[in-house]
């Protein structure tokens, strides 16, 4: 009998369910790894130009600062916040090379991204481009960029794109890379960032602290007055931001020296 009970209990026992344990992660495929990634990268820098071109041109005499400013901050916001998890959300060269260089992304993923970026600029301003009257479009001939007009604007506007593009940098890099700061809210923190450089020194360079955003329109419209402006000034100040976090503000994953 109690032969009988100990194979019943046995039995019944192994006819128990047992507990389900999800299925190990699978890792990501050659598509996710590398063409999904710029593939976001593109799209994102397209809708970002895009929608940014859209709000002067179609308001070229009454834009002002406060509606560019709060039209590239939310879209940014919004693009990072969707493209995150897939590419990183970087939209912007100098983004790229800084958290490159901040040991945020690999090596041969660095080309890739940034011609993805530029190509995605000369897409969102194109699209710009169709959808606008050409009136208007003619009317914003250089948009924000036709601030430079002598020599004597050129310090003032390097330095602007400079500092400026070294804090929204910083801000992506404390932000999302530095393990000690990184936060949630990284989005909302870069769209911020952007709004208020633009409310700041829209009137000084044009705020653009993106190449890919100046080369898109450059192309398209054919405009190329000090267009060097937009490429050195925010490469040196993203360049700049590196330099800070890899040596003072990051954490000791990060920083090079001072461990």
């Amino acid at each position: 009998m109690a032969i009988e009970k100990m194979e019943m209990g046995e039995v019944g026992t192994s006819l128990m369910p047992l507990e389900t344990k999800p299925p190990p992660a699978r890792p990501p495929n050659k598509f996710e790894r590398l063409f999904q990634p710029c593939l976001a990268e593109l799209v994102g820098t397209t809708f970002f130009v895009f929608i940014g071109c859209v709000s002067v041109i179609e308001n070229v005499e009454s834009a002002g600062r406060l509606q560019p400013a709060l039209v590239h901050g939310l879209a940014v916001a919004v693009m990072v916040a969707c493209m995150a998890e897939i590419s990183g959300s970087h939209f912007n060269p100098p983004f790229t090379l800084a958290i490159y260089l901040c040991g945020g992304m690999e090596l041969n993923m660095v080309a890739p991204y940034l011609v993805s970026q530029l190509v995605g600029g000369v897409l969102g301003a194109a699209m710009a481009k169709v959808m606008t009257s050409r009136e208007n479009f003619s009317k914003a001939s250089g948009a924000a960029f036709a601030l430079l007009q002598t020599d004597s604007d050129i310090g003032a506007a390097v330095f602007g794109e400079v500092a400026m593009t070294c804090l929204v940098t910083m801000v992506v890099l404390l932000g999302a890379v530095n393990t000690t700061t990184r936060s949630p809210m990284v989005p909302f923190m870069v769209g911020c960032t952007v709004i208020i450089n633009i409310l700041a020194g829209g009137d000084v360079s044009g705020t653009c602290l993106n190449p890919a955003r100046a080369f898109g329109p450059a192309i398209v419209h054919n405009y190329w007055v000090y267009h060097w402006v937009y490429w050195v000034g925010p490469i040196t100040g993203g360049l700049i931001a590196a330099v800070l976090v890899r040596l003072l503000l990051g954490d000791r994953k990060i920083r090079l020296i001072l461990k």
